[in-house]
């Protein structure tokens, strides 16, 4: 896979821009780039969803439960939960975002797929607009 990326310029671009985000090492990159190709191409709803990490309501007539993630890739949303893990740790955007979850009352785990979801879009808007991370414009 090393080879593939280093001898494509499209693909090692991609891998520079999304291995400068906190949380994403070379193992979420190429994770990405092989099992996502549609990473910079679709919305944020559309994105979220094909990885299996939008909130999904499972109603019927009157009866009204929680929203669940479900579906999506496995490989991308399990090489994202440990690359959320690590931005929510070491990135202030990130971390902020996954606090002000937690001191509403959310759960850890819902935090921190919400943290998921919102490193993804912003991964997908990096891959669109092909800029760099910057904290800045993420907060």
């Amino acid at each position: 896979m090393q080879a593939a990326i280093e001898a494509s310029p499209v693909w090692r671009a991609k891998d520079d821009l999304l291995r400068g985000a906190p949380g994403v090492g070379r193992v979420v990159s190429r994770t990405l780039l092989t099992e996502l190709p549609e990473l910079g191409t679709l919305s944020r709803k559309r994105i979220a969803a094909l990885v299996g990490v939008a909130p999904v309501a499972r109603e019927s007539g009157r009866w009204s439960g929680a929203r669940a993630i479900a579906g999506g890739r496995a490989g991308v949303r399990s090489a994202l939960y440990m690359a959320a893990l690590s931005a929510v740790r070491y990135s202030a955007p990130l971390r902020a975002f996954y606090q002000r979850l937690r001191d509403a009352g959310k759960a850890v785990k819902v935090a921190q797929v919400a943290a998921m979801r919102k490193l993804l879009t912003i991964l997908n808007a990096m891959v669109r607009d092909n800029k760099p991370w910057d904290p800045a414009t993420v907060a």
